[in-house]
């Protein structure tokens, strides 16, 4: 019997990937803590995701520093360290 593999890989879709870094925040206070995701796009768009919530944009600001203070504002720390599309990129 012969198989096929139909695991497809998925297509990046060039108008959604504009990307340019990522971070996670966490509130220590919670148990567990919870996270959220900075993303920052090649336009200086930011965009707050909750992946609870699913990936649901949580603030859009047009500043790095506006949804810094956002998040610091609601007791969230940075996880030491950015991930950029181009590392992302290199891994596929």
């Amino acid at each position: 019997m012969q198989t096929i593999d139909i695991m497809l890989s998925p297509v990046l879709d060039p108008a959604k990937d504009n990307w340019s870094f990522l971070e996670v925040w966490i509130d220590p206070m919670q148990s567990p803590p919870y996270l959220l995701m900075l993303t920052g796009d090649t336009n200086g768009v930011c965009q707050i995701f909750d992946p609870v919530e699913n990936y649901k944009v949580v603030l859009t600001s047009h500043s790095y520093e506006e949804a810094k203070l956002w998040l610091l504002e609601d007791e969230f720390e940075p996880i030491k360290g950015k991930l950029s599309s181009a590392e992302v990129l290199e891994g596929l």
